[in-house]
Formats: structure tokens, sequence, C-alpha cells
């Protein structure tokens, strides 16, 4: 999006033509949207242009909810935004650190800008692109406590700020059509985070994928899901971080809120054999490396080395897992399987796999499903074995 287009966006006529669209469904209502509008009389431009928004605010009501109805977006600005239930939790750890003003440095479109403003913070959002700084700027404008600044986060003054949130941008840059770059070319540098963590109370939110070889010690690191996907690692330092923990996973989901947190690393469970359930730890406790204390919670043990699952006698309730009740162990040949299923009719199959080489989607088609029985094949090792466990969701 170039400034002459979002100016043309901006204007009151514009605003209210993307305001009064339906929801946006589907391409083929798209064209006839378009047919429709372009009889109205109005620009191909305009049209391109507030379309693109109606599209964009369809996709971001996962991350916004009813605050995505008027907002406005790029599409790389929506494709790093926080989630808002995320950034709630972010600016919950400013307000307990008893901070009052927070510099949110690289704020983008302004998504944690906004939980930190929603929580009563005064906030500093500096942003160097000029197109996004604007929209920030307009994303904002419901709240006077925040002052958005199209300057450069590594110069400017953080005179009378209490602590910094960075969430640097990992795309190359621009409005849309970006692509992943290396730690070493986000923007604002990693060097220049860690710098400031040493002056200041911070904030840093980082893909979950960040080697962990490259966190900083003294900080606590939390891998974030939501609804059993890891969005986020978030790093956190001084009064941010909890007292104690440099490991932490946090759940947010239908089920509520749940955290595990530990001083470190946690220690490996045993290994043992393959009992009657199985438990797949949420993707964040994997990240944060708590299997171990998972283990220990659940009463159980791993069943091979280097694999997520966990296996155990009695199947214990947590948040921080999915339970299976392991039905039967088949060799992970597709003929032996695929004649089991027959034989059970099951014709509705959730499959997975940790552990070993199969493409799924293939392998299920090679099982020729039937039947009106549903179950869950999990594709694993046990020990050195592959196999395949029939099981059934707890």
């Amino acid at each position: 999006m170039e400034s002459a287009e979002l100016r043309a966006l901006l204007s009151p006529e514009s605003m209210a033509l993307l305001n009064s669209l339906p929801s946006y469904s589907s391409s083929a209502d798209v064209v006839s949207l378009v047919t429709s509008l372009r009889k109205q009389g109005h620009s191909p431009e305009l049209v391109a242009a507030v379309l693109t928004q109606a599209k964009l605010r369809h996709k971001a009501a996962s991350k916004f909810g009813e605050f995505a109805r008027t907002m406005i977006f790029t599409e790389a600005g929506l494709e790093q935004a926080t989630r808002l239930a995320v950034a709630a939790h972010h600016a919950g750890r400013y307000l307990r650190a008893g901070v009052k003003r927070v510099a949110d440095l690289g704020c983008s479109i302004g998504a944690d800008a906004l939980a930190f403003a929603g929580a009563d913070l005064s906030v500093l959002a500096v942003e160097r692109d000029e197109v996004t700084a604007a929209i920030a700027t307009y994303n904002l404008g419901a709240f006077p406590e925040v002052t958005v600044v199209h300057d450069d986060a590594t110069t400017i003054s953080l005179e009378g700020v209490d602590a910094v949130y960075l969430d640097p941008a990992r795309r190359t840059s621009g409005h849309s059509e970006t692509r992943r770059v290396t730690a070493s070319d986000y923007s604002p540098s990693l060097d220049f985070a860690f710098g400031l963590a040493t002056q200041l109370p911070t904030g840093i939110k980082l893909g979950p994928g960040f080697d962990r070889e490259a966190i900083p010690a003294g900080c606590e690191a939390q891998w974030v899901s939501v609804d059993g996907d890891v969005v986020e690692l978030g790093l956190w330092f001084g009064a941010l971080a909890q007292p104690g923990v440099t490991r932490s996973a946090l759940l947010l989901g239908r089920e509520g809120v749940h955290q595990m947190n530990a001083a470190a690393d946690s220690e490996d469970a045993p290994l043992g054999p393959l009992s009657r359930y199985l438990y797949e730890p949420d993707g964040a406790v994997i990240r944060a490396r708590l299997i171990g204390d998972l283990a220990r919670t659940v009463g159980g043990h791993m069943i091979s080395e280097s694999i997520a699952y966990i296996s155990a006698n009695v199947a214990q309730p947590t948040p921080f897992a999915a339970c299976f009740d392991v039905l039967e162990e088949f060799p992970l040949d597709i003929k032996i399987i695929a004649a089991e299923l027959k034989q059970r009719g099951i014709g509705t199959l959730e499959i997975k796999k940790r552990g070993v080489d199969i493409d799924p989607a293939e392998f299920r088609t090679k099982l020729k499903l039937k039947g009106k029985q549903n179950a869950t094949l999990i594709l694993t090792r046990v020990g050195e074995r592959r196999v395949a466990l029939l099981a059934q969701r707890v």
C-alpha cells in the first residue's frame, strides 16, 4: 500500500463505503460485489482498496475479534500481528511490574499497543514505515493515552519510559508479498533489543522456532500456544520476568488459561514400555522442554528417545497434553493396518505421527477407509520399533 492509496482509503467517503460492505465470504461473492460497486461509479482503484481491506478484516477476526471490523491492515502487518488474547497477557506483565508508560518499538499496525492502552497504560508507539505508522495511528485513534510516532525505534528518546516492548520485523520490508528473514536481519536488530534489556524491563516477541541457543541467560523464555497452535516465543527481562522462572509454557484456549513454569529445562523422564495411555504434550510444553516435568506430573515415562510421547498406566487429567487410550498395537505395515481398520469398520480416522518419515495424507489414501466407526492412529516408535497405535481420545 502506497501513501496516496492510504490517503484515498482514509477519506470519509471511502471509509463509509468500506464499513457498508457485507462480510467477506467467497471469491464468487467478490466478483459480483466488484461489478455492483463499479456500476455505482466507484473507481477501480478504490474498489480494489476497500475490497482488500474487507478481506483482511475478515482474516483478522481470528486475531482481533470484533475490533477487526473497525481496523485497517496491511498483509505483512496482519501476518505478524499479535493475537489480542495474547497481547492482553503481555499487557498484564507490565501492569504487574508497576509500569506506567511503555514504549512499543516497532509497533507495526498497533496490535500490542491496543492491548497496552486497553490496560490503561500510557504508550509511546514507534514505527519507522510511514504508511504503517499512519495505519497504527488510525487503529489507535480511540486511545488518547497512545502516542504514535513515525520514527526509528533505535534512535528515539526513551526519556520518561518505564519499560519497552519489541516485536522485531521478521520479514523483508513491504506491506505485502514479503518473505521471512534470518535472525541477523531482524528489525530492530536482536543486538539492539538485547542491549535495551540490560537498561530497562523489556519484552521481546519472537517466532516460536527461534534458536534456543541464542536465548540470553537471565531472562524468562515463554512459548505460547493458542488452541494448540504454538504462536510465539516471548523473552521477558527484568521486572517483567516471573521470579525464578527461565522456561515457561502458556496455553490459551477454550478450556481457559494454563501455565507451566520451571527454573530450567526439565530433566528427561526415564524410558519405559508402552502402557495403556499415551499423552501428546502441547507444542508449547515441547518447545519449552518441560516434557519431563509433565511426565512426572501424570506418573508417566517416555517410550522412545527424542520423541515427545509420554506413556502411563493411568489417565490423569491435564491441560498440557492430549490423552489417548491405546486399544491395539500393530507393526507399521500398511497392509496389516488397512486390514485391521477394515475389520473394525473404521471410516473416520485421525492420523498422528512422530519420529517416523511418513506423509499422513498419502498414508490415509492407501488405507481406503470405509465404515461408520472413528479412531485415532498414531504412527511412531516404541524404543526402536516402528509401530502403529490404534487409540481413542480420552
